[in-house]
């Protein structure tokens, strides 16, 4: 027998694979969202062998491929596989007869548990099925960055970002083993004790993000992306509270699922960018000036320009808007009024409030590599520069813990992405994350006087803000722009759009309960909104608006659990789902529920589809108006392999409605926004 093949080790490679098929791989732990809808969770693929050696033997039974039973064999792989016939033939008829086992090739990897079932169903001796785990992530774009990656390597799937990266040993769980009793060619060996360990799953994790908010909110910066192509986009959505991360997201972004993307940019900018915020910057400014008694709302000055350390500092309107008040110089965003208040208040005293604030350190949120920010403070114009913005990074994370202060009455907490983690093993909870209080920065009284001024941003007739209003709903905002520093150090960019621009806002002001921040860098126009403020409230708005919809209107986005329905008649399942304002989709023509879409205790919302799978013959749904986690559901429950294009809902398939779903492995399906 031949031991050696293109200086590989075959004895090796074999044992290798009979490891493989003795040992239980753990179920990686599921990723899920606020409702117990998966966000990342495992499936498994399958690669097949063939052993032909006729000293394969187990427990005195053949373990291998009899030649009595090769014509069988190449049919039944070749009608489930799509190979040629004769090619198969010829693969499990070599030339060299010493070999011990033959692949297929590509067509034999990565294949489905269905077509494996169907392989297995025959009972032929001899093919083999190695199980490989693979990750499924079916909303596609759906905070990528946040959730993560985890890919297969060495055929154990390993977290390479994100969530999956940071909570890789509680996911990874610890694979089982079960007993063998032969060796490495397959040869019984009498009266040899295999060893046994039981499998235990990884943890699973619950987050904070709202799936349908998320979802909504992709799509915006979709359309915002490529409406204004900017270098870059930030959002994060965060209750006021909690400190609960209910949407969150990036450009350039990627799709877990596809991988499109996936080069664009590896880093989480949300954790790991510090920039220079901007006019933002001017609500903590005021927020320390009226706390430390440094602030007089009705005194006077003169904007335009002013000179500190024989250099001057410009409003945004250079020429200014003559004497105005320092309620005013908020309101119209005045960089000469915040000047002034950082002066008055002096480089020690308001330094104490940035560190108070949260800033110039990391928010230790756990969620990957962090920046810390930094500050340029050696002299009084650097000083001064950083009240309105500028001379000092920051991370939307510090941005979104300080925030909290503003609309939490002085209290100030951590965002959070963690609900709780539970082992599927016990269904005992292991960790349960609670609201973390950073610091009390300033007063109640302070913090409702910062709002109040945030909202007249928005209603006053000078305010800088007057695009973000909202139907219904008080609404307390900031808008910044900041500028880039050249990247040879050498001052700033020129150019209308070579800015950072921004809005924090706080919702609904009177009661608030949401904070949005929304960055959007370098956008090459502002298409025909013509504004850079119009162009961020294309995302700020209608999320916002939603955000408090779904939470004033309760009944609407109302949660059901969802039963487990299998083995049940399908009559009953559908009658049960659609009692509950759920859309229902059976595919197949049998009576009894095989499969179902959502795991059962999962929440779903009024109005969202619920896909059931018979034990009768499967035939193609129309998947017009399915979203992008349907369709992909779908295609896990039936073993096609789905390939989307586009992003939003279904509008077009590549096999149409009706057909019958044997023999079918691929399904390409175009999407496109509502």
């Amino acid at each position: 027998m031949f031991h050696k093949a293109d200086g590989q080790n075959l004895q090796k490679k074999v044992a290798k694979l009979y490891d493989a098929e003795t040992r239980q791989p753990a179920k990686r732990g599921t990723i899920y969202d606020s409702n117990a809808q998966p966000i990342a969770e495992d499936t498994t693929t399958y690669s097949i062998y063939i052993v032909l050696s006729k000293k394969a033997t187990y427990n005195g039974k053949i373990n291998y491929l009899p030649d009595s039973k090769k014509r069988q064999a190449a049919s039944i792989l070749s009608k489930n596989l799509h190979i040629d016939y004769k090619k198969v033939w010829n693969i499990l008829n070599p030339q060299n007869k010493d070999l011990y086992q033959v692949e297929l090739g590509n067509s034999g990897k990565n294949i489905s548990l269905e077509t494996k079932k169907a392989i297995s169903s025959a009972k032929i001796p001899g093919i083999k099925f190695i199980p490989s785990q693979s990750r499924l992530y079916p909303n596609g774009n759906f905070a990528s960055h946040l959730i993560g990656l985890a890919e297969n390597t060495d055929g154990r799937l390993v977290g390479v970002m994100g969530l999956e990266k940071q909570f890789e040993r509680r996911l990874k769980g610890k694979d089982g083993v079960k007993e063998s009793s032969f060796d490495s060619q397959g040869t019984d060996i009498p009266g040899r004790n295999g060893k046994t360990r039981k499998v235990k799953n990884g943890d699973n994790i619950y987050t904070t993000i709202d799936q349908r908010l998320q979802n909504y909110l992709e799509s915006l910066t979709d359309q915002a992306q490529n409406r204004y192509h900017p270098q870059g986009i930030r959002v994060m959505l965060m209750n006021a509270k909690s400190g609960d991360i209910i949407a969150a997201t990036q450009r350039p972004t990627f799709n877990p699922q596809t991988r499109e993307g996936i080069n664009d940019i590896w880093r989480n900018t949300l954790l790991a960018d510090a920039y220079e915020p901007g006019s933002t910057m001017k609500i903590f400014t005021t927020a320390a000036a009226i706390n430390s008694g440094n602030f007089n709302g009705d005194a006077s000055y003169q904007s335009g320009s002013y000179e500190v350390d024989k250099q001057k500092i410009y409003d945004w309107n250079r020429v200014g808007w003559g004497t105005i008040n320092y309620q005013q110089a908020f309101i119209r965003s005045s960089n000469v009024g915040m000047a002034h208040l950082e002066q008055q208040m002096g480089a020690k005293e308001w330094y104490k409030y940035l560190e108070k604030f949260g800033f110039l350190k990391s928010t230790d949120s756990g969620l990957g590599d962090e920046s810390t920010g930094s500050i340029s403070y050696k002299y009084p114009i650097d000083q001064a520069n950083t009240s309105y913005g500028q001379g000092i990074d920051v991370t939307t994370f510090q941005m979104m813990q300080g925030f909290s202060a503003i609309a939490n009455g002085g209290k100030m907490v951590k965002p959070r992405l963690i609900s709780e983690i539970k082992d599927p093993n016990t269904n005992k909870i292991v960790y349960k994350s609670q609201p973390t209080v950073i610091g009390h920065p300033i007063k109640k009284a302070t913090s409702q006087q910062v709002l109040n001024l945030m909202q007249r941003v928005v209603t006053d007739e000078n305010g800088t803000g007057q695009d973000y209003k909202l139907n219904n709903y008080s609404v307390a905002v900031k808008t910044g722009t900041a500028e880039i520093a050249n990247e040879n150090g050498s001052g700033y960019m020129n150019g209308e759009t070579n800015h950072i621009f921004s809005v924090a806002g706080i919702a609904p002001a009177n009661n608030p309960k949401y904070i949005l921040y929304v960055t959007m860098e370098r956008p090459k126009s502002y298409g025909q909104e013509k504004t850079a403020t119009k162009a961020l409230s294309t995302i700020f708005n209608p999320l916002m608006q939603r955000t408090l919809d779904d939470d004033t209107n309760e009944s609407q986005v109302a949660t059901k659990k969802i039963t487990d329905f299998k083995g049940s008649n399908v009559d009953t399942a559908v009658e049960k789902l659609q009692k509950q304002d759920l859309k229902v989709e059976v595919i197949g023509k049998g009576d009894k529920v095989k499969q179902q879409s959502q795991d059962p205790g999962a929440k779903v919302i009024k109005g969202e589809r619920v896909v059931l799978l018979t034990n009768g013959n499967l035939t193609m749904p129309d998947l017009t108006g399915w979203s992008q986690a349907d369709i992909v559901n779908f295609g896990q429950m039936v073993g096609i392999n789905i390939k989307l294009s586009g992003s939003g809902y279904g509008i077009k398939q590549s096999v149409a409605a009706g057909q019958n779903l044997t023999g079918v492995k691929s399904l390409k399906v175009n999407l496109q926004e509502h």
